[in-house]
C-alpha cells in the first residue's frame, strides 16, 4: 500500500490500562502493528479487541467486533466470547459430561444441558500474563489448576499472537499438562471485513474447503454422523453467505462444525487451507490456514442487539466465526479428532 498505518515502538508491543475488574484487577490492552494492519489484544482472556487494515483503496477499517472500553467485556450479557481464547476445551461437551481412562468427570453445564468453552470460568474470563512481546508480536500465557472447572491436571497454555506479513495475523496456541485431560483451544474472533459489526455479513461471500460436517441435535451436540454436505450447508463453491441461511438449521443460521479435507486425523506437519471469505463494497478479502481438523462455521445467530464500537447495536448476522479446533464433544466420541492430552506431550 506504501503508505505508514501505524507507527511502532523500537523494541515491544504498545501497551495500556484498558480498566479494571470488578474485583480491581487491572486489564491491559497491547496494540502490535506492521505497517500496514494493526490489532489490539487484552491479556483477558487473551482476547482480541480490533483489527483494522485498509480496504481496496487503501483506507483503514475495523473488521472485527469488540469495544474500545472493558465494561461491556465484562458481562456475559454484552460479551458472546467476543475475540477470546475458548478453553480449557472449546465448543460442547454432551451434558457436561466425559470418561478419561475409566474415571468418569462431570463439567459445569453451562449452555443449556451441556458445558461449552470450558465453563462458567473458562479460559476467555481469566487474566493471561504477558510473557514477551515486540512491536509485531505478543506471547501470552495462563495456568489452570488441577480441578478448575473440574477439569483434570493443571494446564499451562500459551498462545502467540504475531503479524509476519503486512497483510497476515498468526494465532499459535500451545499446551502442556501433569495430568491426563482434555484440550481444545480456538479463537472467537466476529469478523466483518466490511465495517467491524455494523452492518448485516449476509452479502459477503464464502467459499469453505469442506466435504463433510457433523450434523447436530437440538443442543447442538453431534451425532457422531460426519455427514456429506448437501444444499444449504454446502458451502465448497463461492457465494453469499445468506444464500441458503434459511434452511441452515431451521432458518436459525450456520453454527455447524465442519470437516476440514486435509485429514480426519489431527496432523502438524503444516497447514490447510479452511475458507475464502470477500467483501465487495470494501473489496476486502479473507483467507484462514489451520493445522486442525475442524472449523465451527457461526454466523452470529445469538448476536442480539449488543450495544457495538461505535454505539450501533450488533445484531443478529451482523459477524461471522472461523474457530478452527478439533471437533466438539471429541472428548465423547472415538473416532473424532483427539483431545486427551498426557503428561510429556504438547498440545499443538
Amino acid at each position: 500500500v506504501g503508505d505508514i498505518w501505524c507507527k511502532c515502538p523500537a523494541a515491544m508491543a504498545e501497551s495500556c490500562e484498558f480498566g479494571k475488574t470488578s474485583d480491581g484487577r487491572v486489564v491491559t490492552k497491547y496494540t502490535l502493528c506492521n505497517g500496514t494492519m494493526k490489532v489490539s489484544i487484552m491479556d483477558l482472556g487473551a482476547a482480541i479487541c480490533s483489527v483494522q487494515v485498509p480496504d481496496a483503496k487503501g483506507k483503514l477499517g475495523e473488521v472485527c467486533l469488540g469495544y474500545d472500553e472493558l465494561t461491556p467485556y465484562l458481562d456475559p450479557k454484552t460479551n458472546p466470547y467476543f475475540g477470546a481464547v475458548a478453553g480449557r476445551c472449546a465448543n460442547r461437551i454432551c451434558k457436561g459430561r466425559f470418561k478419561l481412562d475409566g474415571v468418569e468427570y462431570q463439567l459445569a453445564t453451562n449452555n443449556g444441558p451441556n458445558h461449552l468453552h470450558g465453563g462458567n470460568v473458562g479460559f476467555d474470563k481469566l487474566i493471561w500474563t504477558m510473557e514477551s512481546s515486540t512491536p509485531s508480536s505478543l506471547v501470552l500465557s495462563v495456568v489452570s489448576p488441577d480441578g478448575d472447572e473440574h477439569y483434570p491436571g493443571q494446564v499451562a497454555a500459551r498462545v502467540t499472537y504475531s503479524l509476519p506479513k503486512s497483510d497476515t495475523l498468526c494465532m499459535d496456541y500451545e499446551a502442556t499438562t501433569d495430568k491426563p485431560t482434555i484440550i481444545n483451544l480456538t479463537n472467537h474472533n466476529y469478523w466483518n471485513l466490511a465495517d467491524g459489526g455494523i452492518s448485516s455479513i449476509l452479502e459477503h461471500e464464502i467459499e469453505l474447503f469442506a466435504d463433510f460436517y457433523t450434523p447436530v441435535d437440538d443442543t447442538s451436540i453431534p451425532s457422531g454422523e460426519l455427514r456429506a454436505v448437501t444444499g444449504a450447508m454446502d458451502l465448497r463453491a463461492r457465494g453469499k453467505i445468506g444464500r441458503g441461511i434459511k434452511e441452515a438449521d431451521n432458518g436459525l443460521g450456520y453454527d455447524h462444525n465442519y470437516v476440514l479435507r486435509g485429514s480426519m486425523v489431527y496432523d502438524p506437519s503444516g497447514l490447510q487451507p479452511v475458507a475464502k471469505v470477500y467483501e465487495s463494497t470494501s473489496g476486502r478479502w479473507m483467507a484462514v490456514f489451520t493445522d486442525q481438523p475442524g472449523v465451527q462455521f457461526y454466523t452470529g445467530n445469538y448476536l442480539d442487539g449488543f450495544p457495538g464500537r461505535t454505539g450501533q447495536g450488533y445484531e443478529k448476522h451482523h459477524g461471522f466465526c472461523l474457530e478452527t479446533q478439533r471437533f466438539p464433544d471429541a472428548a465423547n466420541w472415538s473416532h473424532f479428532s483427539p483431545v486427551v492430552l498426557r503428561p510429556g506431550e504438547v498440545y499443538r
